[in-house]
């Protein structure tokens, strides 16, 4: 008789999740899935208590934007809350199409296809276009939305040192030629902060006849011209084949998307069941990161404060001696190495009023325990100040 999960009591696996060590390690340091009673810009109420969020991917500081919050009322009301439905049959709408080509624009590509999560955007970027018999280069940082891309796809994956061309090399030198190739790898890798070091793995990939997929969710708003992305920031956009990324981060809304050449978006829509199959983005949210992308463009200074604060959150970090990882962008880890010490500077910055996100393994790399900490727009002289009060008496608790 075959094997199923199916044959054994539904006990089996219950039994087997209450018993789970990582569930009880979550329950045991709790720094995860609070919910916030009310917000205003990077200030938020957490049980009766007012606290600068320093852990949010709002980087420009535009979800409370009244532009963009006009933008989404209107379409809720012209639309309605929800489209209910897959693109391919009855969820497709003008505003996806303007959104799409607003998009493919702005990042230089011919065609883009918006999906409702950037999660999905990314997972379809691999899994849309690599297929059984093909082997995925990967760094071994890549997001978990792109691993699962690369499980879906059913490929072959052989893993390369973190932003390092010469491994990516010697992996690919050790395939057969004939084999098909893509490379994936993040823009900005969001947990390390680290920019990828894209013109030589592109360079590589191209040596080797790789098909890539650049995943710059923590990238597109914050580097390039006007916010145009990794790529961009190189001047390499034109060698990219696939550009993928979120809508709730720079964007201030939810979803994501996918852009490259045109037969590549018709391919993925034709081929990519994770796009074929799942529900359209919602009014609001299309409106919301429309405007936002407007802002973007005719507002500079949202990016030129992100880009201060940052300069002078790092700068204050290196005086107290934290370690960084090498960050370059507003994504800025602050490295403890031990959970235990990492749990004690996280605690003691909420007694503070700062709320972050602690990061530990198998999340990050063993002794890589650390705070997860992000820099916007929004963040004030006065906030950036009680923060750096803040970061020396977690260092003192820690």
């Amino acid at each position: 008789m075959a094997f199923s999960i199916f044959s054994r009591s539904p006990s089996t696996i219950a039994d087997r999740c209450k018993s789970d060590q990582a569930t009880k390690l979550r329950l045991r340091y709790a720094p995860y899935y609070h919910a916030m009673e009310a917000q205003q810009g990077t200030t938020v109420r957490l049980q009766g208590r007012d606290m600068i969020m320093l852990a949010s991917n709002d980087y420009l500081g535009l979800s409370f934007h009244p532009k963009v919050i006009e933008a989404a009322r209107a379409a809720l009301l012209q639309w309605g809350a929800s489209t209910t439905g897959a693109r391919i049959s009855n969820g497709s709408r003008a505003y996806h199409v303007e959104l799409e080509e607003k998009l493919a624009a702005f990042l230089g590509k011919q065609a883009c296809h918006i999906h409702a999560a950037g999660y999905l955007s990314c997972l379809s970027g691999v899994a849309a276009f690599a297929q059984k018999g093909d082997v995925v280069l990967a760094d071994k940082n890549i997001h978990s939305c792109l691993w699962d891309g690369i499980r879906l796809s059913t490929a072959t994956v052989e893993r390369f040192s973190h932003n390092n061309p010469g491994d990516l090399d010697a992996v690919a030198t050790s395939l057969p030629p004939e084999t098909p190739k893509m490379m994936v790898v993040e823009g900005v890798y969001s947990m390390e902060g680290h920019i990828a070091h894209l013109p030589e793995l592109l360079s590589v990939a191209k040596e080797h006849n790789c098909f890539n997929v650049l995943d710059d969710a923590h990238g597109f708003g914050v580097l390039g011209r006007q916010g145009r992305g990794t790529a961009d920031h190189f001047g390499l956009t034109d060698q990219v084949d696939i550009l993928c990324g979120s809508m709730s981060k720079s964007l201030a809304s939810t979803g994501g998307f996918v852009a490259g050449d045109r037969d590549l978006i018709e391919y993925l829509r034709t081929h990519g069941k994770h796009t074929i199959f799942s529900a359209s983005l919602s009014p609001s949210q299309a409106a919301a990161a429309s405007t936002a992308l407007d802002v973007l463009q005719t507002e500079p200074e949202h990016l030129e404060r992100l880009w201060h604060n940052t300069r002078r959150y790092t700068a204050m970090l290196k005086s107290l001696g934290l370690d960084t990882w090498g960050s370059e962008t507003p994504a800025v880890p602050i490295v403890l190495g031990d959970k235990q010490r990492a749990y004690t500077f996280w605690q003691a910055l909420m007694e503070k009023g700062v709320f972050t996100v602690m990061s530990i393994a198998p999340a990050v790399p063993p002794g890589k325990d650390l705070i997860r900490t992000a820099i916007s727009a929004g963040h004030t002289d006065e906030q950036l100040d009680r923060i750096a009060e803040a970061m020396a008496y977690a260092l003192k608790k820690a």
